[in-house]
C-alpha cells in the first residue's frame, strides 16, 4: 500500500500581503499527478487544512475541488484537523464524506476509531488524531492532565488498545502537534499550554508510520515519525528548506521505504543586506531578481523612498528593515548623555529631521516651540494656540 503523507495547506493564507491561493492550487494539482503517477492508495493530511478557523470562500472551493480529483484519481483521503482549523467546519457532513472515500476526523472522542483500507497483505488501520488541545481534548479522552503529552498518551492509548484487537493489521498515526526532537519556524503559531508542548517520541512506539503535521519544515524524527512540512514557505525562516511530502510505501509486515517527492517552487525566498545603491547598481545581485527578498539596507543615514527603489529592480520584495553601519543606530552613548545639553527645542527639531532625513522648515519650528512653551498649561490653551498657528499659516 502506497501512502502519500503532507500536511499544513493553510489554504487561504497569504505570505506578507502576497496572495497565494494561485500557489497553493498549483501545488494541489502536483499532488493529484503524483497519486497518479506513483499508484498512491492513500493520502494522508495531517492538519491545518485552512489557515484560520473561517476561512476566505475561494479557500473552501478550493479544498472542494481538490478532494473531489484525488479521489477521482483513485486515492482515499484521510483529514485531521489542526490547531488554525475549525474542527466543527471542517468536519461538517464526515459521515457522508466516508461514503467517497474521504475521511476527516475532529473529534479527539474518535481517536481509537481507525480508517480500515487493505492491501494484498492484509489490513492497514490508519489512526487520525486531530489536534488535541488539552483543555478541549482533555473531557472527551478523560484525561486531567492540562499538557499535550498527557492527551496524546491517553488518545494513544485507545489507539493500542484497539490494535490489540486487530492482530497482524499493519498501523498508522496521524496527528497535529509538537514532537520533541522538532524544529520550528518563525509561521507555527505556538500551542503550548503554561510552557507545556512537547509530546515525546515514546508516545508513538509500536506504530509502523506516523504521519505529523504542525511543523513547516519537512523532517525526519526517525525512521517511522516524520513531519512532512508545509507545500509552501509562510516565512523567510524557511527560505532553507526543501518543500517535500512523504511517499510511504508499506510492506507486508511494516513500512518498506519512505520516498521525498520535492513539491514545485512557487518563488525562492532569499534574504538582502547591504547599502541601498550597491544592492540597486551591482550586477551580482541580478540573480535575485524573480524572489521574494526580506531586505536590510546597512546605509549610515536612511535612504529616501526605499521600498519603491527596490521594487524597481526587485519587484517581489517584501520585507524592508534597517541595521545603519555607523550612524545613529550605532550610537552605543545613553539616551540621557546624547541629550545633555540641548534644548527641548533642539531635541524636538532633531527627531524629525531624523525620522524623516529633511530639517525642520521655519513653519514647523514656530509650531513646535508654541508647543514646547505651552506643555506646562491647560490643554484648551494649547489646542487654542496650535489652531491659531495653523490658521495663521493657511491664512
Amino acid at each position: 500500500m502506497r501512502l502519500l503523507h503532507t500536511s499544513d495547506w493553510h489554504l487561504g493564507r497569504s505570505f506578507h500581503r502576497e496572495d497565494l491561493l494561485g500557489a497553493q492550487s498549483r501545488f494541489l494539482d502536483h499532488l493529484v499527478e503524483v497519486v497518479r503517477s506513483e499508484s498512491v492508495d492513500a493520502v494522508l493530511v495531517a492538519g491545518d487544512v485552512y489557515d484560520r478557523a473561517l476561512p476566505p470562500i475561494d479557500a473552501v472551493s478550493l479544498l472542494d475541488e481538490s478532494l473531489r480529483r484525488l479521489t477521482d484519481a483513485g486515492a482515499s483521503v484521510v483529514v485531521i484537523s489542526g490547531n488554525h482549523d475549525s474542527s466543527r467546519r471542517l468536519g461538517f457532513a464526515s459521515k457522508l464524506l466516508d461514503r467517497a472515500g474521504v475521511y476527516v476526523r475532529t473529534d479527539p472522542g474518535t481517536s481509537g476509531q481507525p480508517v480500515l483500507l487493505a492491501d494484498e497483505h492484509g489490513g492497514v488501520a490508519i489512526y487520525p488524531l486531530p489536534y488535541l488541545e488539552p483543555d478541549a481534548a482533555g473531557a472527551a479522552l478523560e484525561c486531567d492532565e492540562r499538557a499535550h503529552a498527557a492527551v496524546t498518551s491517553a488518545a494513544m492509548a485507545r489507539v493500542r488498545a484497539d490494535l490489540a484487537a486487530r492482530p497482524g493489521t499493519r498501523s498508522v498515526v496521524m496527528a497535529h502537534l509538537f514532537a520533541t526532537g522538532g524544529e520550528a519556524s518563525e509561521s507555527e503559531r505556538d500551542i503550548s499550554v503554561g510552557g507545556l508542548c512537547d509530546v515525546p517520541l515514546a508516545a508513538f512506539a509500536g506504530i509502523d508510520y506516523t504521519a505529523l503535521g504542525h511543523l513547516h519544515g519537512p523532517q525526519r524524527l526517525s525512521d517511522a515519525v516524520r513531519y512532512s512540512g508545509s507545500p509552501l514557505p509562510y516565512s523567510f525562516s524557511e527560505e532553507h528548506q526543501r518543500k517535500s511530502t512523504w511517499l510511504v510505501e508499506l510492506a507486508a509486515t511494516g513500512v518498506g521505504s519512505v520516498t521525498r517527492v520535492d513539491s514545485p517552487v512557487h518563488r525562492p525566498l532569499a534574504r538582502l543586506r547591504g547599502q541601498l545603491t550597491d544592492l540597486l547598481v551591482d550586477a551580482a545581485y541580478d540573480r535575485w531578481s524573480s524572489h521574494y527578498l526580506a531586505v536590510t539596507l546597512t546605509d549610515p543615514v536612511r535612504p529616501r523612498d526605499p521600498m519603491e527603489r527596490l521594487r524597481a529592480r526587485f519587484p517581489h520584495t517584501l520585507l524592508l528593515e534597517f541595521d545603519p553601519e555607523g550612524g545613529v543606530g550605532r550610537d552605543a552613548s545613553s539616551y540621557t548623555a546624547r541629550l545633555r545639553g540641548r534644548s527641548d527645542l533642539d531635541i524636538a527639531t532633531g527627531f524629525v529631521e531624523f525620522v524623516r532625513d529633511r530639517a525642520a522648515d521655519e513653519w514647523e519650528k514656530t509650531l513646535l516651540r508654541e508647543a514646547i512653551e505651552l506643555s506646562g498649561r491647560e490643554q484648551p490653551a494649547l489646542e487654542r494656540s496650535a489652531l491659531d498657528v495653523v490658521q495663521g499659516r493657511t491664512a
